[in-house]
């Protein structure tokens, strides 16, 4: 009889122990919000912050590419986005970097945020230490959250994975060709552009300065070797132009029917218009490749109006801002909330197809910029 009574307070006193941890727990939940509406709270407060103190700064000054419908696109839907003025200096990356050195030299400092391309993010903004991390301070859920990008984590080109974002991944054809002058079926490999019919009427982006130019001849000393991209450079006897609107009128004139270098968002334009234009058929020996144009993002380190170029990243890194830039440049975006029905299909890469990677930080900061300065002693002889 003893026992049981013993067992049975036993029962009770652990039933009433169970009882305190049962509310004690009840009471803890209800006194401490969610671990995730904490969090939300925290970013919220700080983009309030930023926000506020970005409108107080009133504008941010980006240097980007020279295109006109860039040009319009970005300050106006950002602007509307968030009442900030964008001053928009446009102009090719060497000389942007050319300006920031000089600026410096002179303890001065005017730009905020930079978009371009590979070469001089890597090979100049970069290793000169110009750039401040962006990943710590991209902190808009829709930005941050990995689920929202193709590669299933965003995309930084850099060492650290901090510094260089990338927004687009489009396939580009290797070279673009005018139909009147140019047959498709006259090109069954890129070693068809050595005949002797086609010497004096090939035109490239120059490829001494970091770019596009030095991005193709690059590429095609990786995929054909020293000798192929020697005798093409020489021998053919190409013009080069450092002015993508010159290759495009060239090319749809006729007088150098085979271009290295145009802008693809141009060449649509111009097939839409009728022009004999098209890009380069398959040529097993020089495969497509990916790249991302001007579609890398930084922030400038030193820069006058931090807070704005903050408001101003996050905005490009979101759908609404990636699909603004998709837009106007007619490259395919890095987010996979992004609806591309407006693009061309050709420039979306495909599921399972290997493309060659001309915007590969290895390839960039050593095999290509080496290539580069030997072509630009080569091409001075």
């Amino acid at each position: 009889m003893d026992r049981l009574q013993s067992s049975a307070l036993t029962l009770r006193n652990e039933w009433k122990v169970s009882l305190w941890y049962l509310w004690f727990f009840v009471l803890l939940c209800l006194w401490a919000p969610p671990r995730s509406l904490a969090q939300e709270k925290a970013w919220e407060k700080r983009w309030s912050d930023i926000l506020g103190a970005a409108k107080k700064e009133g504008k941010l000054v980006l240097a980007a590419a020279p295109d006109p419908l860039l040009r319009e696109a970005l300050p106006q839907k950002f602007t509307a986005r968030y009442g900030i003025q964008v001053e928009y200096l446009g102009g090719r990356s060497s000389e942007m970097s050319s300006r920031l050195r000089v600026e410096r030299q002179a303890e001065r400092y005017t730009l905020d945020v930079v978009t371009s391309g590979i070469q001089t993010m890597a090979a100049i903004l970069y290793r000169e230490k110009m750039l401040d991390p962006l990943k710590p301070i991209l902190i808009l859920p829709e930005v941050a959250d990995p689920t929202k990008w193709k590669k299933g984590k965003l995309w930084f080109m850099d060492p650290e994975e901090a510094h260089i974002l990338r927004l687009f991944n489009s396939v580009s054809a290797t070279f673009y060709i005018n139909t009147n002058y140019v047959k498709p079926e006259e090109l069954t490999s890129i070693k068809s552009l050595l005949h002797p019919k086609w010497r004096g009427k090939i035109s490239f982006f120059d490829p001494t300065v970091p770019g596009t130019g030095s991005n193709t001849a690059a590429q095609l000393y990786v995929q054909v070797g020293e000798a192929f991209v020697k005798t093409l450079y020489l021998e053919q006897k190409p013009v080069i132009s450092r002015d993508k609107r010159q290759l495009e009128e060239w090319l749809v004139r006729g007088s150098y029917p085979i271009s290295f270098g145009p802008r693809s968002e141009e060449i649509e334009r111009l097939q839409k218009e009728g022009f004999p234009i098209a890009a380069a058929p398959y040529l097993p020996d020089a495969p497509e490749s990916v790249g991302a144009a001007s579609g890398l993002i930084a922030l400038v380190n030193k820069a006058p109006h931090p807070n704005a170029a903050r408001v101003f990243v996050n905005w490009l890194a979101s759908r609404e801002g990636a699909e603004t830039f998709s837009r106007a440049q007619l490259h395919a975006t890095t987010r996979n909330d992004v609806d591309e029905s407006f693009l061309p299909a050709h420039v979306i890469p495909k599921p399972g197809v290997q493309y060659f990677d001309s915007y590969d930080w290895e390839f960039t900061v050593t095999a290509k910029e080496k290539i580069r300065l030997w072509l630009r002693d080569l091409l001075r002889k």
